[in-house]
């Protein structure tokens, strides 16, 4: 039985008004924190405030599972925004002083989450700056060489050099101490980076070659600049395709895989690049998925594309919740030994998928239709048909809205009288609203939107271990604060 199962016999109602199971304070925070980017709008609320809340009286009784969550979120999940905010409201509160320097330095992995986990923490509870914070940033600012600090000296806002004065940093060497030094003046010399590069010389063919030839694109970089370097046009290009489809590149770069998608997708729609383009593009998000166990036996998959999965994640992406869905989907089917993919919202769809097409191919052909929501219908489905399967996988939101007067938990316990006592439930949470629409033997609900969470599949049915309990203990050991037999975390 899944461990994140506790005390799911109270019912609730969801967003639309209908019957759901409520989840426990720190199930809530869990889904709430790795889906979705910190202070972007969702389909039915920006549910930020709430978060915050619920971060700050889990702080009360159990910080150490904070800690262990922000690092969590930024190591495994390369969540930037909200490791910030939970490490900051951690040294913030009194009972997170044990564990709050130890995961600040651990969720700083650039230059520039210091700065923003210092501009978090001013904005909202002012000065004076808790020691903890002065000291892990202090302590994490002198492992950083001067071309990163040059390459991120801060915004309008809160500056590398205002960085310096806040925690002043003891300096190793004489070295260091005339880093710091030109960091207070000024006078760091300003990096070689793309950014540079194109606003001295222009978005050139001629600039794209050197950058690329000289090394100077990270692969973020070179991933989120793919339409304008193909556009360019250059002789070089050959170098950009070993670089997307490296296997230690990908993996190094802790890439969502949904970055793959919407280059992909950006170059189709433009008509942009030829198949070896595309193919490494194929072969990169293949990488990211090559280590996960491959799920035996048959498979049930159906995703999520109602209206309310239609959201664009935030305000600089067009890509939504459901493109997010289909594309796990597609990630899903490559593992599995045999698999049924399909989609619902108000009608259900079949939508065939063959494991040796591209990832990126599978779920671009599936359309994002809208409309209302009925979760039942997958599981109608299997019923009517008497279909058997090992395990169900259903990627949504949760956010039934069609008139069942029970949770769709019922139907599950149906084919398991009916056809199947052993089959597993995995609910994969898109948007985490707070509500879950199955309980009980055998179910697992995760969250997020990369490969993790699909990891968890595996790992759940051999009884390894899931993601809450992941989490638990994934530094700190877990310290009970409050009495977790109670439920009531």
């Amino acid at each position: 039985m899944s461990k994140f199962n506790r005390n799911l016999n109270k019912l609730t109602k969801n967003n639309e008004g209908h019957i759901a199971y409520e989840m426990s304070l720190i199930d809530r925070l869990i889904i709430q924190v790795l889906t979705g980017f910190f202070g972007e709008d969702k389909f039915y609320l920006n549910n930020s405030s709430q978060i915050i809340k619920d971060i700050r009286e889990v702080c009360i009784i159990n910080p150490a599972f904070i800690a262990n969550l922000a690092i969590y979120a930024r190591k495994e999940m390369h969540l930037r925004s909200i490791s910030h905010v939970l490490v900051a409201e951690l040294a913030k509160s009194s009972s997170g002083k044990k564990y709050a320097r130890d995961a600040i330095y651990r969720v700083i992995e650039r230059v520039d989450d210091m700065s923003e986990i210092l501009a978090y923490y001013l904005n909202e509870f002012g000065k004076p700056i808790p020691n903890s914070m002065k000291k892990a940033i202090a302590e994490k600012l002198l492992t950083f060489d001067e071309y990163s600090i040059a390459k991120y000296k801060g915004d309008k806002e809160l500056k590398t050099k205002d960085i310096l004065c806040l925690v002043h940093p003891r300096p190793r060497d004489e070295r260091q101490n005339n880093m710091f030094k030109r960091i207070l003046e000024g006078t760091l010399k300003t990096p070689i980076t793309w950014q540079t590069k194109l606003s001295t010389q222009g978005n050139t063919k001629e600039s794209w070659e050197e950058l690329i030839e000289n090394n100077n694109l990270g692969y973020m970089s070179l991933l989120r600049n793919l339409r304008n370097i193909i556009k360019s046009n250059p002789k070089n290009i050959e170098k950009v395709y070993e670089v997307l489809s490296d296997k230690d590149r990908v993996l190094k770069s802790k890439q969502l895989p949904f970055r793959f998608y919407t280059a992909f997708s950006t170059l189709y729609k433009e008509n942009l690049g030829t198949s070896k383009l595309y193919d490494s593009l194929e072969t990169a998000i293949k990488h990211s998925t090559n280590n996960i166990s491959k799920l035996k036996g048959k498979t049930f998959i159906s995703a999520d594309v109602s209206g309310s999965m239609t959201m664009p994640i935030s305000a600089k992406s067009e890509i939504t919740s459901a493109n997010i869905a289909v594309l796990m989907m597609a990630m899903s089917n490559y593992i599995c030994e045999e698999a049924i993919t399909s989609t619902f919202d108000t009608v259900f769809n079949l939508k065939p998928m063959a494991t040796n097409n591209g990832i990126i191919s599978n779920a671009l052909s599936i359309p994002v239709t809208g409309g209302g929501t009925d979760i039942t219908l997958p599981i109608r489905y299997l019923l009517q048909k008497k279909i058997y399967v090992d395990r169900i996988i259903l990627l949504s939101d949760n956010e039934i809205n069609y008139g069942y007067k029970e949770t769709c938990q019922s139907y599950i316990e149906k084919y398991k009288r009916s056809i199947n006592p052993n089959v597993w439930v995995h609910g994969i949470d898109m948007q985490g609203y707070g509500t879950q629409q199955f309980c009980g033997n055998k179910i697992n609900i995760v969250s997020g939107w990369n490969e993790k969470m699909i990891e968890f599949i595996s790992t759940v049915e051999e009884g390894v271990g899931d993601l809450r309990s992941k989490i638990e203990n994934y530094h700190f050991k877990e310290e009970n604060y409050y009495e977790i037999h109670t439920g009531k975390i």
